[in-house]
């Protein structure tokens, strides 16, 4: 027997009529909070940074690929890596299949990660995904954006910490093939850059939960009975897409 409460057709109505508007409250804070990101000042980037591609060497600028602007998920998949972070992969599925949407408004969105080009490559032939993905291997975008650093300095800034990680650190450690640190030398975040006149701007950034926008799963569960039913186990559940069949 639920303990859920229970109430007549029109309880429920009234009840939902109360929770639309505050919904709608939300949505229109939404778009308040959208028009102040697209006021942000930009900072123009100055660096010639060169990634390697499918298509060879590409500098920043080549990386929108005729369009003005560019969206750049920093995807956890470092050196020491042996497969891509699980809940970083997860939001690769979500962002696969919009692609033809989002190009048709002048928008190119690439994944950009740390780990040699052809480590990419296999990686993405085994998801099935067909997003551009670069290499930064050979260049400091990562770092100087802020979503790479070294051994020693992870290690440094980790050790009075390891601890108190979250246990989903660790299981994403051992799902990538590394140990902690080097895990963490790598972090998740999105970048936006504009093209203008030839030259590249960064208009917008996000890390944290500021991605979480790109986890399409998220919000379809927070509309289910039992929402992301995480408790303590933040992102535990989370698997590549073709390891659920394993648990």
């Amino acid at each position: 027997m639920t303990s859920h409460k229970i109430v007549t057709r029109e309880q429920w109505a009234a009840a939902r009529e109360e929770l639309l508007a505050r919904e709608k409250e939300h949505t229109r804070l939404g778009d308040e909070l959208a028009r102040q990101r697209r006021e942000l000042p930009w900072l123009r980037v100055e660096k010639d940074y060169r990634f390697d591609t499918d298509d060879g060497t590409r500098t920043l600028a080549e990386l929108f690929d005729g369009r003005n602007q560019l969206l750049a998920y920093h995807f956890m998949f470092g050196p020491s890596y042996a497969a891509g972070c699980p809940t970083c992969s997860s939001i690769a599925d979500s962002v696969n299949g919009v692609l033809p949407h989002l190009n048709a408004r002048d928008v190119t969105m690439l994944f950009v990660s740390q780990a040699p080009l052809e480590t990419l490559q296999a990686f993405k032939r085994r998801m099935g995904w067909s997003f551009p993905w670069v290499s930064s291997a050979n260049s400091q975008f990562n770092t100087d954006l802020g979503f790479s650093s070294s051994q020693e300095q992870t290690r440094e800034w980790a050790a009075p910490m390891l601890d108190q990680l979250p246990p989903i650190a660790a299981r994403n450690a051992r799902e990538t093939g590394t140990d902690i640190v080097g895990y963490l030398t790598e972090n998740f975040g999105f970048s936006v850059f504009v093209l203008d006149d030839g030259a590249v701007y960064q208009t917008y950034s996000a890390g944290s939960r500021g991605v979480e926008f790109l986890m399409g799963y998220y919000p379809i569960l927070d509309r289910a009975p039992n929402g992301r039913d995480e408790g303590d186990g933040f992102q535990l559940w989370i698997r590549r897409h073709d390891e659920y069949h394993n648990q």
